[in-house]
């Protein structure tokens, strides 16, 4: 069976008839071309021909009379941390991005796959990681400039540390 596109979803579109699931980890919702099968067997070749066509919880790749087929992601190891503040949450996300590492944003957390040493370097700058087996599912999105790191004036990081910073009475 071959997938272009997906044609619903599970959370906006509920169905009473039986769900096959197709689970993929959190790294896989990004291929454009892939081929898997689902929990009962089903054969599957996803080929999305659009640039930045991106698989989602629930999304529901076929449906006949008899049967659903949506995507599952699976539960993986991750760090979770919950920001306290405005400012270390902008801190935080700069840093993580900063090291290209995908970014998940989900429930007022911040998550990224689990990595002893990013672990260890977020613990050692004062952050309060957690190690949890969750499902990344909402990948923050960005659209970087090309940019250099040193003194080149105004970046991001500090537009960001001043709309966070206390404003002086």
């Amino acid at each position: 069976m071959i997938i272009n596109e997906t044609i619903g979803n599970l959370i906006q579109n509920p169905t009473t008839k039986p769900v096959d699931y197709l689970d993929l980890e959190w790294f896989e919702t990004t291929k454009r071309i892939q081929r898997k099968k689902t929990r009962l067997g089903i054969d599957i070749a996803i080929k999305f021909l659009r640039e930045g066509q991106r698989l989602r919880e629930g999304d529901i790749l076929f449906e006949d009379d008899e049967k659903v087929i949506a995507v599952n992601i699976m539960e993986t190891e991750a760090i979770v941390m919950s920001p306290a503040s405005l400012l270390e949450m902008g801190t935080v996300c700069y840093e993580i991005g900063n090291k290209h590492i995908p970014l998940f944003i989900q429930d007022d957390k911040v998550l990224l796959p689990f990595e002893m040493p990013m672990y260890r370097w977020l613990e050692a700058s004062g952050s309060k990681p957690e190690k949890q087996f969750v499902k990344l599912l909402n990948l923050l999105k960005s659209n970087v400039e090309p940019h250099g790191h040193g003194s080149l004036g105004s970046t991001i990081f500090t537009k960001i540390l001043k709309m966070a910073a206390p404003k002086d009475e």
